[in-house]
């Protein structure tokens, strides 16, 4: 097949288009038209062509893994499954998700402390942390570390508390609602229970000097 034109993509910087003779389309990349030595006139075989689709998505691939890390932080587990739902093939996807984690591009262990900060600042307690942290696929072997950069769970309770209850006494359906409110946010009811105590010794103690 010989090559007619070559021209660079209008909508995708990164893509390189191959016309061929008989209609046929490559879409590939600057990577690909250097390393195949790709020029017009050129003619080229039919094996040629297959590699130079297959590599012009696995390059593809890697430019759109690169676009999405840049756009927000994400897991390798996270990457890899948006890239297979943009149309990527998995191994294609597996790849590229390597090739970035080897550069330093993608850092699980990195993303899962970003991921505890962010949810802790939000009053969140470990057991909602934990359930992020599954659903954005960050290995399980780095939970633990990463929470251990979490502040104390007293320490976030009492602000919480603070924020919701605005210095002022709790009843008995108030004492249900935030203890319940709390719970949900990912406390165990032992930490739930003991804030909770020391938030009402604090108020008593200020109403008392009233």
């Amino acid at each position: 097949m010989r090559v007619e034109r070559i021209e660079r993509s209008k909508h995708k910087q990164e893509r390189v288009l191959v016309y061929l003779e008989g209609g046929d389309l490559l879409r590939i990349t600057e990577s690909e038209l250097l390393r195949f030595g790709l020029y017009v006139g050129l003619d080229i075989s039919p094996e040629t062509v297959v590699q130079l689709q297959k590599s012009g998505a696995r390059s593809e691939t890697r430019v759109r893994a690169a676009n999405m890390i840049s756009a927000r932080p994400l897991s390798k587990k996270e990457l890899t499954r948006r890239l297979v739902q943009k149309g990527s093939e998995a191994d294609d996807a597996g790849a590229a998700a390597e090739y970035l984690e080897n550069i330093g591009a993608l850092d699980d262990a990195a993303y899962a402390a970003m991921l505890v900060r962010h949810y802790s600042a939000q009053g969140c307690g470990p057991a909602r942390i934990r359930d992020e942290l599954y659903r954005r696929g960050v290995p399980r072997e780095l939970w633990d570390e990463a929470l251990e950069t979490a502040p104390d769970a007293q320490e976030t309770l009492a602000c919480v508390i603070a924020s919701k209850t605005r210095g002022k006494p709790l009843n008995e359906k108030d004492y249900k609602r935030l203890s319940d409110a709390l719970l949900r946010r990912g406390f165990s009811w032992g930490e739930v229970k003991t804030a909770l105590r020391t938030a009402g010794a604090a108020l008593t103690d200020a109403d008392d000097g009233l």
